[in-house]
């Protein structure tokens, strides 16, 4: 679900942000001094935080199956004590330059939204034969290595465990990322009008999870 063009811009900025914050050059809500605050912060353990839960926040407030971003390689082993005793599991589904893809989610529940037969059915069309997660995960690593080595950004079923409508997927899929309804958080192929609901619901997500960082709360305390 998405696009070359958004993954070649600067490799200083985390390129996944640039994807999964279309809702920001779309009407959406954080203020530039919020970002700024992000940004330029001297403390890199606070603006890991500060990014998992910019770019999370749907996510970590129970309306996504998952999320990816991109963090510093550097940074990565700090993960494990910041989501430490939480039923939120993470994995790094691939890193180069100094930079790793980073999904988290809930096991059960991905496995669950897995096993639909819907999302079942497309992504077997791939090769994920096994439905455990760490078998889909590791499949997933796999598919993610072979598109960049085809000079893809991203295998197409991405889309799916990041909990994008299957219609919007396969109309992603089918349409080469083209002719699409509008984009915001994804590309939608259908109903622009339930889309709309969803892109609100989380960038009121996103606003409160900020809000509630800012006044010193835990990721801990910022998940439901």
């Amino acid at each position: 679900m998405f696009s070359n063009n958004v993954l070649q811009r600067d490799r200083g900025c985390d390129t996944i942000s640039l994807i999964e914050n279309h809702s920001q050059k779309y009407g959406g809500i954080m203020s530039t001094e919020v970002l700024s605050y992000f940004l330029k912060n001297s403390d890199q353990r606070l603006r890991l935080g500060f990014q998992i839960v910019l770019q999370c926040a749907p996510f970590l407030k129970g309306l996504k199956i998952s999320c990816v971003i991109s963090v510093d390689a550097k940074l990565y082993g700090w993960l494990s004590e910041m989501f430490s005793d939480m039923d939120i599991s993470y994995h790094r589904i691939s890193c180069s330059d100094g930079r790793c893809l980073v999904l988290f989610y809930r096991p059960e529940e991905l496995e669950k939204y897995l096993r639909q037969p819907g999302v079942c059915e497309l992504i077997q069309k791939y090769g994920y034969t096994d439905m455990r997660v760490d078998r889909v995960l590791a499949h997933l690593s796999e598919r993610i290595r072979m598109s960049a080595r085809r000079g893809m950004a991203f295998p197409h079923e991405i889309g799916v465990f990041l909990g994008y409508p299957l219609s919007d997927v396969k109309g992603f899929i089918e349409n080469e990322g083209k002719k699409y309804l509008m984009i915001g958080y994804w590309k939608v192929y259908s109903d622009p009008a339930g889309a709309r609901m969803v892109f609100k619901e989380y960038d009121r997500a996103k606003d409160r999870a900020v809000n509630e960082f800012l006044t010193g709360k835990s990721i801990r305390e910022i998940a439901l």
